[in-house]
């Protein structure tokens, strides 16, 4: 016979609900991005993946492999691996041997990924200051803050960070 959970308090009713709502806006949130963001940047050769991708090598201030791409990202190696492969072909990004794994290619971007990320960028500028338009940092610090304890529980982090 199964064991019934206990009866949940409102209070936790409450903040299941509140989370799952986050969770759904998130979702409604991130198809909506990447659709502004495809719409931003499809001239310049790029989609929101590729520019993300591009981004992620931008941080770096050494040409990084697939998977350590992958991982700065939060996303598969699998899934990274395919948008290289197009840029590659695209002429945006290319492979140069590494020196510590022979498999295990650089991804570096060319001139032409250069210039489509600066313009993708540029763009992002006038873009993020529309959106942003009447809303307080300290809001957009406190949703930040909060996504990332998500984040790190998510990945299995459970200390008890909580928000100022």
């Amino acid at each position: 016979m199964p064991v019934e959970p206990p009866s949940a308090s409102p209070e936790e009713i409450e903040l299941r609900s509140a989370l799952t709502d986050l969770i759904v806006e998130i979702f409604r949130l991130n198809g909506d991005l990447l659709q502004s963001g495809d719409a931003l940047v499809g001239d310049l050769g790029l989609t929101s993946a590729r520019w993300q991708v591009l981004g992620a090598m931008s941080r770096s201030p050494v040409s990084l492999p697939v998977a350590h791409i992958a991982r700065d990202m939060g996303l598969t190696r699998q899934a990274v691996q395919r948008v290289v492969d197009d840029m590659q072909a695209g002429g945006l990004v290319r492979l140069d041997p590494n020196p510590h794994h022979s498999r295990a290619k650089l991804v570096a971007m060319t001139g032409q990924g250069l210039g489509a990320y600066e313009q993708a960028m540029a763009r992002q500028q006038a873009w993020a200051d529309n959106l942003a338009a009447d809303l307080q940092v300290s809001r957009i610090t406190s949703a930040v803050e909060l996504l990332q304890i998500l984040r790190r529980r998510l990945a299995g982090d459970n200390t008890t960070t909580t928000l100022k």
